[in-house]
């Protein structure tokens, strides 16, 4: 069986209410009439029944829901957005064996009623958050409940990218151009707030926390050299602050640290880069996952392609079967899925 453990979807009543939300989510609507896979169900099933044994953890579509709604009205979408994915499995369990739930992260008490609420009440097998909240680091203090619910929980965390064409490639510009927000800047806010994650210590103080990162990590395999060395010599650099004091609060190299995360195989067809992450997290540590169905096909490209990298890798078939479902059985506590567990 083929788990894949990132692909997006809008429910209905979702879906229409986001577009009621005047100057807000106004480019999503453009992409989502793209895509009729997001919402249509039979269209969907079409595209899976072309992988054989296969299933999806379902998602929310980006934008984050603090985005679309301030902190008041945030904890209201998000219950909305979990209430339509929890419908949606519970009507086909035999195509998404769970769905990982979204938070209105700009209200962090709320956020964690709604973690008690979809992990106890709807199912949910994790949550989903994205790597700024409107701006903010994820290790700012007020987002610390979260992490600390979800390892009380032993459940994990997905960890989206999130930037716009607002952030500015340089700046002398206003906008970021050629959509390199997305191409270059997803990986580099990935990157980034693994770092934070592992700076501010919640390695150590939740040893068991699982988080599961987009894209294959971002940038970490690929410049392994420099979060190795690079960050044993932490402060170098640096002449007007003692950065040293980050470090020595670790219990461990910084390095060690990023091999902790988990990271899916979602990276478009470039089997070289599936490689490279996989020689860094090692088979216990990736998932397989498509990010179905931001493809130029709108929803086929991105499964068919991940399969094609993973099946053309050089490791054995115990490794293989960890990557295609195991390593989801074990994190998620799937047992209501087909087939023998990994």
């Amino acid at each position: 069986m083929k788990i894949d453990i990132f692909c997006h979807i809008l429910p209905p009543a979702y879906y229409q209410r986001m577009s009621t939300i005047a100057g807000r989510g106004a480019y999503m609507q453009k992409r989502i009439r793209e895509i009729p896979v997001m919402l249509d169900l039979a269209l969907r099933f079409r595209m899976m029944d072309q992988f054989g044994d296969y299933v999806q953890v379902l998602s929310l579509a980006a934008p984050p829901i603090e985005a679309l709604a301030g902190p008041a009205d945030a904890p209201a979408l998000a219950r909305m957005a979990n209430d339509g994915m929890a419908e949606i499995v519970a009507k086909h369990p035999d195509r998404f064996p769970s769905f990982i739930a979204s938070l209105p992260m700009n209200n962090p008490d709320a956020a964690v009623q709604e973690i008690d609420r979809a992990l106890n009440d709807l199912g949910a097998t994790g949550i989903q958050i994205f790597s700024n909240v409107g701006g903010r680091p994820l290790d700012d203090p007020a987002f610390l409940p979260v992490f600390q619910r979800m390892a009380e929980a032993d459940l994990p965390i997905w960890i989206h990218p999130s930037r716009t064409s607002a952030f500015a490639d340089y700046p002398t510009e206003d906008r970021s151009k050629l959509e390199l927000w997305w191409v270059f800047g997803w990986p580099y806010e990935t990157s980034v707030a693994m770092a934070r994650i592992v700076f501010a210590g919640y390695l150590d103080q939740f040893p068991d926390l699982k988080i599961i990162t987009h894209h294959m990590g971002g940038m970490i395999p690929y410049f392994a050299g420099r979060i190795g060395p690079g960050l044993d010599q932490l402060g170098a650099r640096t002449d007007d602050e003692d950065l040293t004091v980050f470090a020595r609060r670790l219990k461990k190299r910084p390095f060690d640290y990023f091999k902790m995360f988990y990271a899916d195989t979602a990276l478009f067809g470039a089997r070289h880069a599936v490689e490279c992450g996989l020689a860094f997290f090692g088979s216990d540590h990736v998932l397989f996952a498509s990010d179905m169905p931001f493809d130029p096909e709108k929803g086929t490209a991105n499964i068919r392609e991940t399969i094609r990298d993973l099946d053309a890798l050089s490791i054995s078939d115990a490794d293989r079967r960890k990557i295609y479902e195991g390593n989801a059985r074990r994190l998620l506590r799937l047992r209501a899925l087909t087939g023998d567990a990994a």
